[in-house]
């Protein structure tokens, strides 16, 4: 289940091969970042021993990577990265790739090692031990002799299920069993912290539902193709499952039809970042009213949570139509919808013929990824879906060494001290306002590697030899821990990542910056690295997550984590002409040579966009501190660059890479983060000290002024 209305905040789309047992998207590259896993509960995490992870990347800056035929005053990106860009083209079982996919890659070899050991030690394992269970799970992915047997016989107890519903009462009961069950239908639900009170848990239900990626592929008319390639792909996949072609074509029908309907009330990605579509807090008689064919009352029961005050029915306009169908739509229609979702969602866990199927239009289709991931690595997602933290224990005992969490956390001090100036000097903020950002600064909690303490998996059974019966289990089990915490006060201690993921983030309602081990490796950071390389790495990665604290969403929540302003009026308008500026830069950018009408949704990317400015602005401020104290670094070239130059080189680093036309095109639509391309050169082109560093001319492209040039934090 996706937590939309909790996203963490991340620094990129996730690379890592993780997110929700049931995956609607587990084949292909296509999947936003998960929302919040279970939290971090249980034993004490071990010391972590001083090994490496297999194949990092160079430690330092290659500068034959740099093509010097490109002025890095015209496009600092080709500057830094054509070179590399044209000798690595994307791999065949990929939609993009780059400096972030690469390190993914070295974290699922080193997961792979971890995950083959526990499949060939399992007998010998301490029984109900993460080590065994891991085992098992892995192996019963890896059994394909017996999943191409049972074919799709798992799912049957389902399907029969759905075949028997006669009424919306049995639809609105199995809904019910469904989520109890582990199993997500039309909407989500899952635990969150109250807006209004961020100290406490409450339950969330949000919108979800649609097989297509955003409301708009229902309607627009650049989507056709798509939307016949979506009914083309409900009709095979319910042939597959038994059914007719012509029984299969109509159902298809009806379930676009179906789907046409809640995307017409569902909320487009733009608007989802907004904190009050995220919100509605009612009392469950409330919610009644809303939907008078759907009892929240039964629902909870069914779920065993006990609602007090109320919970979040986040999108009203969502469920009143969601109700409505319930009441209106034909059972047979519901029928097919359940029965389609129900195969789309197993598939990646039955037979060879229902993964192809879902890869050919998730992954090809949609996505232009020519070929499918090799059965370890999508196992592996699976493992990392359903045990992922579990995982995670190993992964961290395996690889991260104790000396880079302390280098770490040294970084994080001096960035976040950067960010405090930062606030203090600004010169179009009022002292009242200052008051309360510095407040928020103070409540901050940088968490760094992994957690303090590791959840327990005692509960969750798992063989190895029953891959769906495994996944179903552990989606139950995963499902009914995290809402477990509803009623209950909020852990700032809980992860949103896993550690082997490449990532970080930042939650706006417990006001944490997380930064997991496997980011903690080169490009980004090196323990031994030059002060230039580390903070135009992992110092900005610090920068950028502390920033979003203060973007156009994260300063909406106070230092408490509740949806509070703490703005002036003046202020906040002086905030939002600042923030316009920077939607209008990113409006301008045509990412695709072939398609220059698309264009980057500078609203839907602002809050990375000024993360991504707030980030490099306080590292690069972090470093010429940390250069005051090392005169001597401070004056030298490495390499022929100065330390200036080798911050912006390996910022520019951080974003190489590329991405399959079709996957770019699918971002643009549905990712709150500008292409990779453009976030090398989106921030350095507003700072003076990047025109500075590589003596550009006021008139070049990469130094923007006037009206153009955009400063906020």
């Amino acid at each position: 289940m996706t937590k939309q209305y909790l996203k963490p905040l991340a620094l990129a789309l996730s690379v890592a091969l993780a997110g929700t047992a049931c995956s609607k998207h587990n084949d292909a590259d296509t999947a936003v970042p998960a929302g919040n896993p279970p939290a971090a509960t249980g034993s004490a995490a071990p010391a972590p021993a001083a090994t490496t992870a297999a194949a990092p990347a160079a430690p330092t800056f290659n500068v034959a990577d740099i093509d010097t035929t490109i002025d890095a005053c015209d496009d600092f990106n080709g500057f830094v990265n054509a070179k590399w860009v044209a000798v690595n083209p994307i791999p065949e079982d990929r939609t993009r790739w780059g400096a972030f996919d690469q390190l993914a890659e070295n974290s699922l070899s080193t997961q792979h090692d971890i995950v083959d050991a526990m499949d060939k030690g399992a007998a010998n394992a301490k029984a109900g031990s993460i080590e065994q269970k891991i085992g098992l799970l892995y192996r019963s992915g890896m059994n394909e002799s017996v999943i191409e047997k049972a074919g799709i016989e798992p799912l049957k107890p389902e399907l029969a299920k759905i075949d028997g519903l006669k009424n919306s009462d049995d639809v609105a009961n199995f809904l019910d069993q469904s989520f109890a069950d582990g199993n997500s239908y039309v909407f989500g639900f899952g635990s969150g912290a109250d807006f209004k009170n961020a100290k406490m848990q409450i339950g969330y239900a949000q919108q979800d539902g649609l097989g297509l990626p955003t409301k708009d592929y229902y309607t627009d008319p650049k989507q056709a193709d798509n939307r016949k390639a979506y009914v083309d792909y409900i009709t095979k996949t319910l042939t597959l499952a038994g059914v007719s072609d012509a029984d299969a074509k109509t159902q298809a029908d009806a379930v676009m039809a179906f789907e046409t309907q809640l995307a017409a009330a569902s909320l487009a990605p733009v608007e989802l970042r907004a904190p009050e579509n995220q919100y509605h807090f009612v009392t469950v008689a409330e919610a009644d009213k809303i939907t008078p064919h759907f009892n929240w009352e039964k629902f909870f029961a069914a779920q065993s949570v006990t609602i007090d005050k109320g919970f979040s029915l986040s999108q009203p306009k969502f469920f009143k139509a969601f109700d409505k169908m319930l009441a209106a739509t034909p059972v047979s229609t519901w029928q097919a919808y359940l029965r389609f979702h129900a195969i789309d969602s197993a598939s990646p866990y039955l037979s060879k013929t229902f993964q192809d199927n879902k890869f050919g239009f998730y992954g090809k289709t949609l996505a232009g990824q020519p070929k499918q991931k090799d059965r370890w690595k999508r196992v592996l997602g699976t493992v990392n879906a359903s045990m992922g933290e579990a995982l995670g224990q190993l992964y961290v005992a395996k690889v991260f060494k104790p000396e880079a969490k302390q280098r770490a956390t040294e970084l994080v001090d001096n960035v976040r001290n950067a960010l405090k100036a930062r606030i203090e000097n600004l010169d179009w903020m009022s002292a009242e306002t200052k008051e309360k950002a510095i407040q928020k600064w103070n409540t901050f909690l940088p968490k760094i590697g992994y957690p303090d303490k590791w959840r327990d998996w005692s509960g969750l059974e798992v063989s190895g030899d029953d891959y769906y019966t495994n996944v179903q289990a552990a989606s139950k089990f995963n499902y009914h821990y995290d809402i477990a915490k509803i009623g209950k006060p909020t852990d700032r201690l809980d992860w949103g990542m896993t550690p082997q993921t490449v990532n970080a983030y930042y939650n706006p309602t417990d006001n944490t910056i997380n930064f997991p081990a496997a980011i903690l490796q080169p490009p980004f950071f090196d323990a031994k690295g030059d002060d230039a390389i580390n903070y135009g790495g992992i110092g900005a990665v610090i920068g950028h997550e502390a920033s979003h604290g203060f973007d156009d969403e994260g300063s909406q929540f106070d230092g408490e984590g509740n949806n509070k302003n703490w703005w002036t009026a003046a202020d906040k308008k002086k905030f939002e002409e600042r923030t316009k500026r920077l939607v209008d830069q990113f409006n301008d950018y045509a990412p695709l040579k072939d398609k220059p009408d698309l264009h980057v949704n500078g609203q839907l990317t602002l809050g990375e966009n000024i993360a991504d400015l707030g980030g490099t602005a306080v590292a690069y401020d972090a470093l010429q501190e940390a250069l005051k104290k090392n005169p001597q670094e401070a004056d030298s070239k490495i390499d022929g660059y100065t330390q200036d130059q080798r911050f912006f080189l390996n910022w520019a680093r951080v974003w190489r890479g590329s991405v399959r036309e079709k996957q770019a095109m699918l971002y643009l639509n549905t990712d709150p983060h500008a292409p990779a391309s453009l976030r090398a050169i989106g921030a350095p082109s507003n700072m003076a000290a990047f025109a500075t560093a590589f003596q550009c001319k006021p008139d070049a492209k990469m130094v923007r002024s006037g009206d153009k040039l955009v400063k906020i934090w």
